[in-house]
């Protein structure tokens, strides 16, 4: 069984595929949704939904809670790299009890692409006062020392030793600094970004209490992941790769003296 990487996965039969990212998903989410073992719930509904074309090196999953909710729990994108790793793209975990905010969808219906094209602002400030961050729609599961764990469980079956992933916003990247993950690029950028929220007064001056500029974001991660996704920068926030060694600890910190 060719398991190494996503297109290996995609050319396997898919009951087969099924059982491989079973192993993907955080005991927890089973024991929380009483989900059945087999992800099948007692109408014959699947809850596991598994999208990857035979020998692409793409793969996305989508897990439910119930059928026909409109958002899953659990959320994976995928892909291997040139040199025959896997990237998480994406890896979004929603709680379905909680409220949900449209940043992702403008009124007229047109999506924003986790608002990185298009920004849905109301719904985004309401996201703000509730306490999400850029790009949630509802509240995470709050489980992602388990979901780390599963993953590196994961991928140890496939047979890798460590992984990447591309933070998609400020805070995304702070946050796996703190479970493990190190930069193959931008921790330069990283610590430039903390020096000029401190130092650079064309940027401080910004945070002037207006929606999403809190002076706060000159010491909280929170604020400030907010402020850059609002512009403060003068640019969106870059493209950064980062890796995890498989049960590796954290052993950096690019952003210093600054509190959630």
């Amino acid at each position: 069984m060719d398991a190494y990487s996503i297109a290996g996965i995609n050319r396997l039969p898919y009951d087969e595929k099924r059982e491989i990212f079973v192993r993907l998903i955080p005991d927890e989410i089973f024991t929380r949704f009483q989900l059945p073992e087999n992800l099948i719930d007692k109408h014959g509904n699947n809850l596991l939904t598994i999208k990857g074309k035979p020998g692409e090196g793409s793969l996305e999953l989508y897990l439910h809670h119930q059928a026909g909710f409109p958002d899953p729990i659990l959320y994976s994108h995928l892909i291997d790299t040139l040199n025959g790793q896997i990237h998480v793209l994406l890896y979004i975990m929603n709680d379905p009890d909680s409220p949900r905010y449209d940043v992702d969808v403008m009124p007229d219906g047109s999506r924003t692409m986790f608002a990185t094209e298009q920004r849905n602002l109301e719904a985004e400030l309401a996201a703000m006062e509730a306490g999400l961050l850029p790009g949630q729609i509802r509240r995470g599961l709050n489980i992602l020392s388990d979901a780390v764990a599963s993953f590196e469980k994961f991928m140890a079956f496939l047979g890798h030793n460590l992984y990447f992933n591309e933070p998609l916003y400020y805070h995304n990247a702070i946050i796996f600094e703190r479970y493990g993950f190190n930069y193959q690029s931008g921790k330069r950028r990283m610590a430039e970004i903390n020096r000029r929220f401190q130092e650079d007064e064309s940027v401080i001056k910004k945070l002037d209490g207006s929606p999403f500029r809190d002076p706060a974001a000159q010491t909280s991660i929170f604020h400030r992941s907010w402020a850059i996704h609002d512009g403060v920068l003068g640019e969106p926030f870059p493209n950064i790769t980062m890796y995890k060694i498989l049960n590796k600890r954290a052993d950096i910190n690019t952003a210093p003296g600054i509190h959630w």
